[in-house]
């Protein structure tokens, strides 16, 4: 029987801790951009604001958008994310498409479908995925051939701006603005543009609804087997929650273990908490999760809680985070650290000094746990 070849972040998540990259949009607003930067000569005549459409900055502004991710590299990040978080034309309808809201209507359906059916819209996505990624292919490969370390592109897939498990209107709970397979629809049209442009592996992050997260799923096992990209051709897949205070995976109300038991038939290369709570809060979420999964565990928190008065927009400091990241190193919770919002290549550097030379959580710690219990 003819081995199984190990992806090469398995191996390195063997040897040490990996570092991703830490928050886009914190690092972006260090550039002072404004409408105009954004909307460049293309987007000129945009009847809607594009400022906080920060994924349309690897079309406008590729040349800001390539030195984030190298200074995220030389800050010690093993893994970038493309900067593509709301790159579906579910979520670009935001920015160039009417709300029918503002007029009587509403979203519903019949309204994404016409949505998920726009040339325009799809050909947006397709380009902000396609180009990010090569943007971030490019710099990965160029900062790993300096320093002979491999640097690896995770193709970063956002909850999007709707939500399959709950309904808008209190009056109607059985109301759904969107369907599951309108949902998967956009989210494998973005898989396969992140695959084009040269992405290492699938991330599905920042999950507050769980049905989404399934969606994103199930467009990712579909897109593998319809285009051939099956066995040693899969791309290895990343799965990141956000939780609240109690522990729950926001809109869903799941805990941390039955979201795990929601995603783990999938089989990811590592799942873990991100964005959401500071890593003090994290802390006990965490520690169930790396409990109950047999996976890599990630973790990139945001630097705090918000605050205006700030230069980030969030309290804790590069040291704040460096000191609860190798706590989190130290207890042998993790497998990937870094951060989210907030976080800057600062952060990230800090974050890598201090999980240097710290021991990765053992990838079969569950096996073992579960062992010991039987034992006993």
């Amino acid at each position: 029987m003819k081995p199984v070849r190990k992806h090469p972040l398995q191996k390195v998540l063997e040897s040490r801790i990996a570092i991703i990259d830490g928050a886009m949009g914190t690092t972006i607003r260090t550039y002072s951009m404004a409408e105009a930067d954004i909307r460049g000569d293309r987007f000129k005549d945009s009847k809607k604001d594009l400022l906080n459409n920060g994924d349309l900055f690897s079309l406008t502004q590729p040349k800001m958008i390539g030195d984030i991710h190298r200074r995220f590299l030389d800050a010690g990040a093993d893994i970038i994310e493309t900067n593509t978080f709301g790159a579906t034309s579910i979520s670009q309808s935001e920015f160039f498409v009417d709300d029918p809201r503002e007029h009587g209507g509403r979203k519903d359906p019949e309204f994404y479908q016409k949505i998920i059916e726009d040339k325009s819209l799809s050909s947006l996505a397709w380009e902000i995925n396609e180009q990010s990624a090569r943007q971030c292919r490019e710099w990965a490969d160029r900062v790993a051939n300096e320093t002979g370390r491999q640097r690896f592109v995770a193709g970063a897939i956002g909850p999007l701006t709707v939500s399959l498990s709950n309904s808008p209107d209190a009056d109607d709970p059985g109301f759904r603005v969107v369907t599951f397979d309108q949902v998967k629809t956009a989210y494998a049209e973005q898989v396969r543009a992140l695959i084009a442009g040269g992405s290492d592996l699938l991330l599905v992050e920042t999950i507050f609804d769980s049905l989404n997260a399934k969606a994103a799923l199930v467009a990712i096992r579909e897109v593998f087997d319809e285009d051939g990209l099956t066995g040693e051709k899969e791309l290895p897949v990343m799965i990141s929650a956000a939780v609240g205070r109690g522990g729950e995976t926001m809109i869903s109300a799941q805990t941390v273990e039955a979201f795990w038991n929601a995603v783990e038939h999938a089989r990811p290369l590592s799942v873990g908490l991100n964005c959401s709570l500071g890593p003090d809060l994290m802390y006990p979420f965490l520690e169930e999760l790396s409990e109950k999964a047999d996976v890599a565990i990630s973790c990139y928190p945001n630097a705090g809680l918000p605050n205006p008065l700030s230069p980030t927009g969030f309290d804790l400091e590069p040291k704040d985070m460096a000191r609860f990241l190798g706590g989190f190193g130290k207890d042998g919770l993790i497998n990937i650290a870094g951060g989210c919002c907030g976080n800057t290549p600062q952060h990230i550097a800090a974050i890598a000094k201090a999980l240097e030379g710290v021991a990765p959580r053992p990838l079969d710690a569950r096996r073992a746990s579960q062992l010991g219990e039987n034992a006993a």
